[in-house]
């Protein structure tokens, strides 16, 4: 191996956080080493490599200094996976509660003994359907996965993925950390009041989602090239799936579509769900963006509808209209009133 030392945070972030505190994150970061990348809404990726000799200090005592520093800072708790790549470090980070720390030593011995074991569906780019499939053929884990010739994954899965699958479950992953911050972004999170297994009520959640983008968007005389969901179960993990978008946009409608689509491709089946994150990506001005001529009126009505609400709204707040799909229905009471 290469002999890198990569490190995933993922912060305990609450809802309605400051919306500069990423920023103010990547720059407590960027004291212990200049090669941070900052994964919205909550984690980073840290190259500290070079920032081990410079600290004095093994790859563990240096993930626990960027905690403690982060908890002494922000009053944030983090997970820490620190590994000899990305991939790795991030698989390290999603399976420990926030205050906690996983190292996996730079040896194929260790890596080995860390992935094995592992659940396949843990593995970047394999998804609940693909997941399914290769269960179908007594592929359940990554050890599974590693003992199969990459030619038969190719035949299951396609080229291209069955080769990036096959190098995944040998710990292999070419990411580098890039300091270059993303192009602008906004995000919005739904957490639900208990473990959610109804696909009905995430949907309701990614379109309440959609609409507080949409209108954020419009307010600030933005658009969206893309959008990133990402969902997180009761047991801590998470699943995150980014979209480029047909055209940029800063329409409720069409953001609702994009997100379901993202959602859909996860294939989730009774998946306990604790909350879902919404985030439009590669934002520009609204003068900038172009929009796709097409002979389809269907979404004329909606956008027609969006703006008069987009005026009600401006005038009695953000909540007096909604789409229909949100509107909530209230018990009636002893009395028979609503």
């Amino acid at each position: 191996m290469s002999g890198r030392h990569l490190l995933h945070l993922r912060f305990d972030v609450a809802d309605g956080h400051d919306t500069e505190l990423p920023e103010r994150l990547r720059r407590l970061l960027e004291d212990v080493t200049p090669r941070v990348q900052m994964i919205e809404p909550d984690s980073a990726a840290l190259d500290i490599t070079g920032a081990i000799p410079y600290w004095k200090r093994d790859a563990r005592g240096l993930a626990e200094l960027v905690q403690l520093r982060v908890l002494a800072h922000f009053g944030l708790r983090s997970s820490a996976g620190c590994a000899p790549n990305r991939m790795l470090a991030a698989m390290a980070c999603a399976l420990i509660p926030p205050g906690q720390r996983t190292v996996v030593d730079d040896s194929p011995e260790a890596i080995a003994a860390f992935l094995r074991p592992r659940p396949v569906r843990e593995l970047p780019g394999v998804g609940a359907k693909t997941a399914t499939m290769l269960g179908e053929y007594g592929l359940d884990t990554v050890g599974d996965v590693v003992d199969v010739p990459q030619l038969t994954l190719q035949r299951l899965l396609g080229v291209r993925a069955g080769r990036a699958l096959h190098e995944h479950a040998q710990g292999r992953d070419a990411q580098v950390v890039d300091p270059t911050p993303t192009p602008a972004s906004i995000s919005a999170e739904h957490r639900f009041v208990r473990d959610e297994l109804n696909p009905a009520e995430h949907r309701r959640a990614l379109l309440a989602l959609a609409d507080d983008l949409g209108a954020r968007l419009r307010d600030a005389g933005q658009t969206a090239s893309g959008l990133t969901c990402t969902i997180r179960y009761a047991d801590q993990s998470s699943t995150r799936r980014s979209r480029a978008l047909p055209e940029a946009t800063q329409h409720t409608v069409l953001l609702a579509r994009a997100a379901y689509a993202v959602y859909e491709s996860l294939g989730l089946q009774r998946a306990r769900v604790r909350g879902i994150a919404l985030r439009a990506d590669a934002l520009r001005p609204a003068h900038r963006a172009t929009r796709q001529l097409t002979l389809d009126t269907q979404d004329d009505k909606p956008l027609a509808i969006e703006a008069v609400a987009d005026r009600a709204r401006a005038r009695y707040g953000h909540h007096v209209l909604r789409p229909a799909a949100l509107a909530v229905r209230h018990q009636r009471d002893s009395r028979g009133r609503w």
